[in-house]
């Protein structure tokens, strides 16, 4: 029993969190059982610790948020081996590297990361791989239950909007549809300063001076450059891959010759190298682009529209002709936003620079040229290269309430929406009480989202 039952303090210590709701001082025991399966208090501890890792809380009693999703989840992995579902291998995999990298990078290592835990890497590995096969079956159960629902009719949709009271109804934001024409500036020209500068400083480095002081004072990477160009031990996965080819191509204390990503142009410094991760210092510089490049491609596309408003050529021929991004050239010049595909955009998915440039436009004018961003980058969170560009605006779609006749898509979105979650809370109102499921009183102060569970307490 010494080994099961601890004073709160020893169990706060064994799981390195900083409070503990639990009472009586249970290291571990069976918290839940759901059907025929376990939850045990070490399965929300693993949890609570993997989401205050991402920097995740929440407004309620964070184990408790947990135990009501582990509840739930296993009532959907009962249903789904019910139906036969089987694991999407190939996304477990994914996810699983994923997490296990960004553990990694946020912990400093393995060592740390195992330290954190309380576990060796292989058990961590076992144990996420798992709760990620659960996870796959579980989206997968959710879909099917959703995807049960009858074909909502315009009917549906009509019933929907006539039960909402008329301050109720939805109200459609101002939409832009809109087309671009681009032209990059002349990144090789612009290089050619940046990499003699880079040159120049990796020659001061070689003969003496440290690369912690010229990257505290060259470097281009605000967020390294105050810790003398450190990234910390992370893993490989995160960077570019020319830059992480680099640096695992290096000894540590050597410095690489100069290496292009997206970003600019770096040299690095390899400090550490544990496996798959490394410890780097780098110094970024970027191309800087001249009044004279600006003006240069403001004179081709003032150049440009001038012809499209003589009709000697028409915007989506030009775009496709003489416009430089290849996302929207194909399409005629039309901007498509990257988050969702669509081609209408609302106010605050426009780049700053491109709503300054046509908000006082009519629907067939075109701007005059201005100086944006492009997309690039746009996975990996990164602001993108610098662009010129003109757009026209095609259509514009002002704010209103929403109609059935004018906006029939977006409430049938809705109204689908709705009825599959009605269609997952039957589901799971119906399991809890046809299953057989206890909680344990040491839980009993939690308060579930969902009441079934509280009466079950």
């Amino acid at each position: 029993m010494k080994n099961i039952l601890l004073t709160l303090t020893a169990l706060l210590l064994c799981t390195g969190l900083s409070a503990q709701k639990y009472k009586g001082g249970v290291a571990d025991k069976t918290i839940a059982v759901v059907g025929g399966e376990s939850i045990l208090i070490s399965d929300i501890e693993s949890e609570v610790q993997q989401l205050r890792l991402s920097g995740q809380s929440s407004d309620r009693n964070l184990r408790c948020e947990v135990l009501e999703q582990m509840l739930e989840a296993r009532l959907y992995l009962m249903q789904a081996r019910i139906d036969s579902l089987t694991v999407n291998n190939e996304m477990v995999s994914a996810n699983l590297s994923q997490r296990i990298d960004y553990a990694r990078t946020q912990l400093g290592g393995d060592e740390e990361m195992e330290k954190y835990f309380g576990k060796p890497l292989y058990k961590l590995r076992q144990e996420w791989q798992k709760t990620m096969e659960e996870q796959s079956l579980i989206e997968q159960e959710r879909y099917e239950i959703a995807s049960k629902i009858p074909e909502v009719t315009p009917y549906d949709v009509q019933e929907y909007m006539n039960g909402l009271d008329p301050e109720d109804l939805p109200v459609v934001p101002v939409k832009y549809q809109l087309s671009q024409i681009c032209i990059y500036p002349d990144r090789a020209a612009a290089a050619v300063a940046v990499k003699d500068k880079l040159l120049s400083l990796r020659e001061r480095i070689m003969n003496g001076e440290k690369f912690a002081t010229l990257a505290r004072i060259y470097s281009e990477d605000p967020g390294s450059a105050r810790r003398g160009g450190e990234l910390g031990m992370a893993s490989k996965s995160i960077f570019w891959p020319a830059f992480s080819d680099a640096a695992m191509s290096l000894r540590p204390g050597t410095i690489s010759q100069i290496v292009e990503t997206p970003d600019g142009f770096h040299i690095i410094e390899v400090l550490e190298k544990k496996g798959d991760m490394f410890n780097a210092r780098h110094i970024l510089l970027k191309p800087q682009y001249t009044n004279e490049d600006r003006e240069k491609a403001f004179a081709r596309l003032d150049s440009l529209k001038g012809k499209i408003l003589a009709d000697e050529i028409a915007f989506d021929l030009a775009a496709r002709f003489y416009s430089e991004d290849p996302a929207t050239r194909t399409n005629g010049g039309q901007m498509a936003d990257p988050a969702t595909g669509s081609s209408y955009f609302e106010i605050d998915q426009l780049k700053p620079a491109d709503y300054a440039a046509i908000k006082d436009l009519k629907v067939g004018e075109i701007s005059e040229p201005v100086e944006s961003l492009d997309n690039e980058g746009y996975q990996q969170g990164r602001q993108g290269n610098l662009v010129y560009k003109i757009i026209r605006v095609d259509k514009i779609l002002p704010a209103h309430t929403a109609t059935f006749e004018n906006d029939y898509t977006q409430i049938l979105e809705k109204v689908q929406q709705k009825k599959q979650m009605e269609a997952v809370d039957k589901f799971l109102e119906d399991k809890i009480k046809n299953t057989y499921i206890v909680i344990d009183p040491l839980m009993r102060e939690c308060e579930f989202s969902r009441e079934a569970w509280n009466k079950r307490k």
